[in-house]
């Protein structure tokens, strides 16, 4: 996933891991529940124009990705869209899940995301240190 990508006007390698929780912490992600996250998930990111390289549950209350974008797909863009599509979709197919829930919501409105590359910050902190001077 971290292989060099060409666009237009520009080369890059852009990957996120991304991981958000449901609300409450509320462990509701069965393995049924989880089958179906993960085909929802690849739907959105074909959907929308980017790519999972893995998706994993934990502990049935929290969901790791890997996702790898071009530059003009922002991260609050991927993040909202995998969100929200899968928890509107989640609600309605698995009507029990509301049980634990309340108002409707499956997630937690917040998400962690950082972002990975091919090299070590300090390797390209040593690599822009060590440039000549002309």
């Amino acid at each position: 996933m971290c292989e060099l990508r060409h666009g237009r006007t520009c080369f890059f390698s852009i990957n996120y891991h991304i991981v958000w929780s449901t609300k409450y912490r509320r462990k509701v992600l069965t393995s049924e529940i989880e089958t179906r996250l993960k085909e929802i998930l690849i739907n959105v990111a074909q959907e929308k124009g980017f790519e999972i390289a893995e998706i994993e549950v934990g502990t049935k209350d929290h969901v790791h990705v890997f996702v790898s974008a071009i530059p003009r797909i922002s991260i609050s863009y991927i993040a909202k869209m995998m969100k929200g599509i899968s928890g509107r979709l989640l609600l309605k197919e698995f009507p029990e899940i509301s049980k634990e829930l309340w108002n409707g919501e499956l997630w937690n409105p917040s998400y962690y995301v950082e972002t990975i590359g091919s090299i070590s910050e300090e390797a390209i902190r040593k690599y822009i240190q060590n440039q000549e001077k002309e």
